[in-house]
């Protein structure tokens, strides 16, 4: 696997020129904010310079290169395997019911097979990428749909795209162009591609568990017979105002069974006439949800957590790309302090392998091998690859 790297800046330009032509790069991840993506001579230039790539990538609420953290720049990482191949597709969120029947469209889009031209056999279908629209989805139905459609053997990752703080409009790469409402998937396949992956938060639960007794899929209405957004409020004081930027500041933990691992959930958006809160993933009616808060140096170790167990499937081996997706809770708790997250990633992964990501919505991911995939919030979940 070859990969080179890139960084655009609005006021330095390409930290190092494009190149002229490059043919052979296969695949490339591109990460930026909003209006850096929609510069369409932008988007041009880096169409010449690769025309064989394929485009994958997203909107963001910042960009992860190396160990740093910028905000408003096109993160550009060029790869060209040495056997594995790649196909991509994308639904359009409009065209379908809802967000469990686009998992199983963009799932069924991508066939379970590839024929390899250069060893002249085929290859299986061995890893889904996966990015979605943000604020258009409800990301644990998308998972559970992609999920249904593929065979156990295929494993998800992925993330939701960002807006920086803003919450008011995402967009992901499909047909080589920016688009909003959309899914896209990148199929990986190849019997020498190894992946690994995991997901971690590191947040410090607080209060007592209430039970979820009104919702409806991702939204909430109701934690122990009382208006949930008004609890919320009460939690949030002075904050309130900032919603729903500020319930970043404090997720729900969400289980169904007191062995369960929780899951954390975020807000997307609130509706005060109906005094409810629509979330990325389902806060199911019957589930225990607890109020979170930030340790800062208990989420460092959470991202630490997630590059030890994400290299572990890969054996003694360090791998040679690793995809970073963090939330945007994460960044805005850390403010500063934001890239010793990414530095402890690069501490247990060595130098050789490179670092690309960006700041998300939602986070998708097993917690580790051999479990389900689920849809995270404030987690730092990572996906490791290596071709042997």
């Amino acid at each position: 696997m070859k990969i080179e790297q890139r960084i655009w800046d609005r006021n330095k330009g390409w930290n190092i020129k494009l190149p002229y032509n490059s043919s052979k790069t296969q695949l490339l991840l591109i990460f930026g904010a909003k209006e850096c993506l929609l510069n369409e001579k932008l988007l041009q230039q880096i169409k010449e310079a690769y025309p064989n790539a394929l485009l994958f990538g997203c909107s963001t609420a910042g960009e992860i290169i190396d160990t740093r953290v910028y905000d408003n720049t096109i993160i550009l990482t060029a790869v060209n395997f040495e056997s594995t191949l790649i196909k991509s597709s994308y639904v359009r969120l409009q065209e379908v019911d809802n967000s469990f029947r686009a998992g199983e469209k963009l799932a069924g889009l991508l066939p379970a097979k590839i024929f390899n031209e250069n060893s002249s056999v085929e290859e299986n279908l061995f890893h889904i990428i996966v990015l979605s629209d943000g604020l258009k989805v409800n990301g644990s139905d998308l998972v559970k749909g992609l999920s249904a459609q593929l065979p156990p053997e295929v494993t998800i990752t992925g993330g939701l795209a960002g807006d920086s703080d803003r919450f008011q409009e995402t967009f992901v790469i499909g047909e080589d162009r920016p688009q909003t409402g959309i899914i896209s998937a990148l199929g990986l396949y190849g019997s020498k591609l190894k992946v690994g992956f995991s997901s971690f938060g590191g947040w410090d639960s607080f209060g007592q568990d209430r039970l979820i007794t009104k919702s409806k899929g991702n939204v909430l209405y109701e934690l122990n017979g009382q208006s949930a957004l008004e609890l919320y409020k009460k939690y949030l004081g002075e904050h309130a105002k900032d919603l729903p930027a500020s319930a970043l500041l404090f997720p729900l933990s969400l289980r169904s069974k007191s062995e369960e691992q929780p899951l954390v959930r975020t807000i997307l958006s609130i509706d005060e006439k109906e005094q409810s809160m629509t979330y990325a993933g389902d806060v199911p009616e019957g589930s225990y949800a607890r109020f979170m808060k930030a340790n800062i140096d208990r989420l460092i170790d959470g991202a630490v957590s997630a590059a030890k167990m994400s290299c572990k499937t890969l054996g003694s081996q360090y791998p040679e790309l690793a995809l970073l997706i963090s939330c945007v809770g994460r960044k805005l708790i850390m403010k500063q302090r934001i890239e010793e997250e990414v530095e402890g990633v690069r501490e247990v992964m060595g130098n050789k392998t490179t670092l690309t990501g960006f700041y998300s919505y939602g986070e998708i991911s097993p917690f580790a091998r051999n479990e389900k995939c689920e849809l995270h919030n404030q987690s730092m979940t990572i996906t490791t690859l290596l071709e042997e």
